[in-house]
């Protein structure tokens, strides 16, 4: 009994210089520094599915670290493999059109030349055919030939003429269908063009069908599970960013008014003995009742305003490991700001 009662005692000693020191801390504290007490909160990302499908698998578990681009879950990729498919069959098919549409383009350019070539030679038989009509028609004037014969010659020429005729007709012709060779070409590569932006939407999409980590970070929640079937943009991951470290502190209106975005504070944690860097990332424009969560010296009932506490990312990523969404600690804000930061205030961190 005695040694209980001389255990008891050593307890109460004990939480009351705990007690003491605290308040004795807190009590040299200058007026112009202001806290609260809070917890860390690490920014959550919600990685969703961007089309819906089933999940195949979940690849992470809880509490895993990932990097940027890491595979998180597989959906079931069966219809986006076919819509790949039919996509890459779709552009093999334009660019033989295309291989086709050249070929025929090549063969009537050929057209062309020995059509042209045909009425080079037939202007040359038409110009042989005009001098022999022409030297004819000399002779019978002399009375050296016959009429039939310059009847004959005359009937060489319109022949060769219409041989000109026909042979000018046929290049033509050759060349109306190498445009029209060129433009199935044009329309054959515009196809292929089209078919390669769907095999790379369906290649976008298939690889999609991978949930990949968008930040380097650490898996809170894996929310579904192998089996389940989810729809466009349903949650199947949620992350925490170790390098978006913060806590939220509510502070009376006597101390918000004198602070600004950017402003130094520090926050110091339970259970580690350590302080800090950060600044005030945002202040509340409105008022508020204080959480139940936070214990402050004024009544619950009084208006607060929420003051956010953001570390730097250089010293969160650093630290990740310490700084856990959760951890309870006191966030320290100077009303002053040309004051010095206290001895016990300046910045320590953890070796």
């Amino acid at each position: 009994m005695k040694k209980a009662v001389i255990a008891s005692f050593a307890v109460a000693l004990a939480a009351g210089g705990v007690w003491y020191v605290l308040q004795n801390q807190k009590e040299t504290l200058p007026t112009w520094i202001a806290q609260s007490n809070g917890r860390l909160e690490l920014n959550r990302i919600d990685v969703s599915s961007l089309y819906p499908g089933r999940v195949k698998a979940v690849l992470v578990e809880e509490g895993a670290d990932v990097k940027e681009g890491d595979i998180l879950a597989e959906l079931s990729s069966e219809t986006s493999n076919s819509r790949l498919e039919e996509a890459r069959a779709a552009e093999l098919r334009q660019e033989e059109a295309v291989g086709r549409a050249k070929a025929a383009e090549a063969q009537m350019k050929q057209t062309v030349a020995r059509a042209q070539a045909n009425v080079d030679a037939n202007r040359q038989q038409l110009r042989v055919a005009k001098m022999e009509l022409d030297n004819a028609r000399k002779l019978l004037a002399d009375q050296l030939v016959s009429q039939s014969e310059v009847t004959k010659r005359q009937a060489d020429y319109e022949r060769a003429v219409a041989a000109v005729k026909a042979a000018e007709a046929a290049r033509d012709e050759a060349r109306a269908t190498v445009a029209q060779s060129a433009a199935a070409q044009a329309e054959a590569r515009a196809g292929v063009e089209q078919a390669r932006a769907a095999v790379k939407s369906a290649t976008s999409a298939n690889d999609d069908m991978n949930i990949r980590a968008p930040i380097a970070g650490r898996v809170e929640y894996t929310i579904a599970e192998a089996g389940n079937v989810v729809a466009a943009g349903s949650k199947v991951v949620s992350l925490l960013d170790p390098a978006d470290v913060s806590m939220n502190i509510f502070l009376p209106t006597d101390s918000m008014s004198r602070l600004k975005v950017n402003d130094d504070a520090r926050i110091r944690l339970d259970g580690i003995d350590a302080v800090f860097p950060a600044k005030i990332k945002f202040i509340a424009t409105d008022a508020q009742f204080t959480p139940k969560s936070v214990e402050t010296v004024d009544e619950r009932a009084k208006l607060m305003f929420k003051v956010k506490l953001q570390v730097p990312r250089e010293t969160a990523v650093k630290y990740n490991r310490l700084l856990k969404g959760g951890l309870t600690g006191n966030g320290f804000v100077k009303t002053d700001a040309k004051a010095a930061w206290p001895a016990e205030l300046a910045v320590r961190l953890p070796n």
